[in-house]
């Protein structure tokens, strides 16, 4: 028990990230296999002729879902992909994960097998194998932690810190429709407490929905880059944020950013939804998370390999550190990057 002579430090004032750099910064690594440890999308552990990925994640109820909108067999589907996410972030092939699951006593069998359901699907539609995990009585609703295991090459693996000054910055796919998606249904939701006989109006939302409920991970990127050859000098999924991504790539690669408003990935259906909502985009690709695409730099050698590849944009290029980390917006005005996600540790 902790003595009350003690000075109480509030877990908000760290934030998620700040409190696994408090609780990590004194781990020393005692095996000569450990090559990466924390500080990456995935630890990195030596195989031998390879080296094997480990990436965990947990997912509380009412913290990073809601059960009242998503339904458990896309839960089970997401709880997966977003994990074999952080192997791809590394350049690498997810082969297996295990699944760990804590409930209480009003979840019943059937819907546990709906959960499951979802995990199943997620393991064939990427070809990896569920081979372990546990399950535990909890007494404050469902928790999910999931752990990928996957390969890659030891001259193949990707890191955070490897981008260098004039580097592009790429990004897959699009930003901002998940935070859409959350924002529709939350909507939604609200609608439905304050009146339980209005039906959800979610027409036409389906590109939004599917990217909050049933994100994928990006192995076709993975797939598409060895094929042009193009090995990138850093990389990272972005779960939390275009922002807190790049901070974190600014970071480990000890540089700076720019990326360019104009050049944000945004499809018309998320543009749409968010106008609806009356919210802006660019704050919304920049801050609103769980797209799941894969962010990444490569060398200026490798442009047109890049710009070659359906669905991938290069939105701006690596600065010095010294420059700091900047949206260059319309009339080249320099907004600084911060990370402005969702504090889960604030009351």
């Amino acid at each position: 028990m902790l003595s009350e002579s003690l000075d109480r430090t509030e877990l908000e004032s760290l934030g998620e990230f700040g409190l696994i750099e408090h609780l990590t910064k004194n781990i020393e690594l005692h095996q000569k296999s450990s090559i990466k440890g924390v500080g990456d999308d995935a630890a990195v552990v030596d195989a031998g002729d390879h080296y094997k990925l480990v990436s965990t994640d947990m997912l509380m109820e009412g913290i990073h879902f809601d059960l009242s909108y998503v339904p458990l067999k896309h839960l089970g589907y997401k709880a997966v992909t977003v994990n074999l996410s952080d192997i791809y972030a590394m350049n690498g092939k997810p082969e297996q994960i295990t699944v760990s699951v804590a409930v209480s006593n009003r979840f019943s069998v059937e819907a546990l097998d709906e959960f499951y359901e979802g995990v199943y699907l997620a393991c064939e539609a990427y070809q990896v194998d569920l081979v372990g995990g546990d399950t535990s009585a909890s007494i404050t609703g469902m928790c999910i932690s999931v752990t990928a295991i996957g390969t890659v090459g030891k001259e193949d693996v990707v890191y955070r810190s490897g981008a260098q000054e004039n580097d592009l910055i790429c990004v897959s796919g699009d930003l901002g429709a998940a935070y859409a998606g959350l924002q529709l249904l939350e909507r939604e939701k609200k609608i439905f407490q304050e009146d339980s006989n209005v039906q959800p109006d979610l027409e036409g939302k389906d590109y939004v929905l599917e990217r909050q409920l049933k994100p994928e991970a990006r192995k076709i990127v993975i797939d598409l880059l060895k094929e042009k050859k193009v090995r990138p000098t850093s990389m990272i999924d972005v779960s939390d944020g275009l922002a807190s991504e790049l901070l974190h790539i600014s970071r480990q690669s000890d540089c700076g950013t720019a990326v360019y408003e104009e050049k944000l990935p945004i499809d018309a259906a998320t543009l749409n939804a968010l106008e609806e909502l009356g919210l802006d985009s660019t704050i919304a690709a920049i801050n609103g998370g769980e797209d799941y695409e894969l962010l990444f730099t490569v060398p200026q050698k490798d442009f047109e390999a890049v710009r070659s590849i359906e669905g991938i944009s290069i939105i701006g290029h690596i600065t010095p550190k010294t420059s700091g980390n900047n949206l260059v917006g319309l009339g080249d005005s320099l907004i600084e990057l911060k990370a402005q996600g969702w504090n889960a540790f604030k009351g």
